[in-house]
């Protein structure tokens, strides 16, 4: 089916640890070219956030063969899915993150690339792109992968992407050419996010006890304490006035499958507390209002997430970055 023209499609995902390792000299994964051929090329993406490139970046100083290796796997992807490549340096983890720009979509600034080298335990990508229609208005995207195991540095993570949600205050006030900036964070927050019915970890089917503490925080002391999710990155986005892209289709486009559960399906997950919808895409106010439908994509048997599609209206997303409407109030789609 052709893509309709009015459509931006914007991706999440979380492929696990890039597809695997290579399996000969020269060759890729089945999982990473189900993936890339099979799922995300039919979909023709104009922006995909790639939120494990575990196999596509290395340290500096790895040896000459892994860096050729992960080089070549960057360049697929970019090949494959006609796009410009990005990639955050690693961090901590043996992850690292990635975004992919289709040619022709949006318009890059000769240096398109923030780079991060503090704070983070896997540094997020950062490009920013600006549409062609309105090239005077910067799109400020983010590839982030929260830490799994550091409930407080993912708090942390969060405050310090709220630099870039400064941005998209209006500015002109302090200067004529200071123009607002648009802000879309998107992926892997590593926690459920705030409203939904809570995850039951004080049920004995909960057996993966360190990813309960990793995931919940317990209300009361001692040994028969109660859990509950924490949902405090969730809250610092809508806080901020960013707004989940999968809230606005639910409440404002009949689709309330957008809201369904992203991770937790995966072979091994049965004890850690069930579904969870953590891969999630934050906008601003104003231009998530340019959202047409977001969908949940099954992943089973090529990773251990699902894959989510963010439709945005060309037209609509126009109009935005112009500042034709006003901005959601921060909480205004978890009324």
């Amino acid at each position: 089916m052709q893509k309709d023209p009015d459509d931006l499609t914007v991706v999440i995902m979380n492929l696990k640890n890039d597809g695997g390792p290579r399996p000969g000299r020269r060759r890729l994964p089945d999982r990473w070219h189900q993936a890339y051929e099979g799922i995300l090329v039919p979909l023709e993406p104009d922006l995909v956030a790639a939120t494990e490139f575990t196999f596509s970046q290395t340290r500096p100083g790895a040896p000459w063969a892994e860096t050729r290796a992960a080089n070549r796997r960057f360049k697929a992807g970019q090949r494959t899915l006609d796009s410009h490549g990005f990639r955050a340096d690693k961090g901590q983890g043996c992850n690292s993150t990635g975004l992919y720009v289709r040619r022709g979509s949006f318009v890059l600034d000769r240096e398109p690339q923030r780079h991060y080298t503090r704070i983070y335990r896997t540094p997020p990508t950062h490009v920013v792109l600006r549409l062609p229609e309105v090239p005077q208005v910067r799109i400020n995207v983010i590839s982030h992968h929260a830490p799994y195991c550091n409930p407080p540095q993912n708090e942390l993570e969060a405050y310090e992407l709220t630099s870039v949600v400064d941005k998209v205050d209006d500015h002109r006030e302090i200067s004529p050419d200071l123009e607002w900036e648009a802000a879309w964070l998107l992926g892997d927050w590593n926690q459920k996010p705030w409203g939904l019915p809570d995850i039951p970890w004080n049920s004995p089917d909960v057996t993966d006890v360190v990813h309960r503490c990793h995931r919940a925080d317990k209300r009361s002391p001692g040994p028969q304490g109660l859990w509950a999710s924490r949902t405090a990155v969730d809250e610092v986005m809508m806080d901020s006035g960013m707004h989940d892209a999968a809230r606005f289709a639910a409440l404002h486009c009949g689709q309330p499958h957008a809201l369904n559960p992203t991770a937790g399906f995966a072979p091994g997950a049965a004890g850690q507390g069930g579904l969870c919808r953590i891969d999630r895409g934050y906008l601003d106010g104003v231009t998530v209002q340019a959202v047409k439908s977001v969908r949940v994509l099954d992943m089973t048997g090529i990773s251990d997430h699902h894959i989510v599609i963010i439709v945005l209206s060309r037209r609509r997303l126009i109009r935005a970055l112009r500042r034709e409407f006003p901005s959601l109030k921060p909480w205004a789609l978890a009324a």
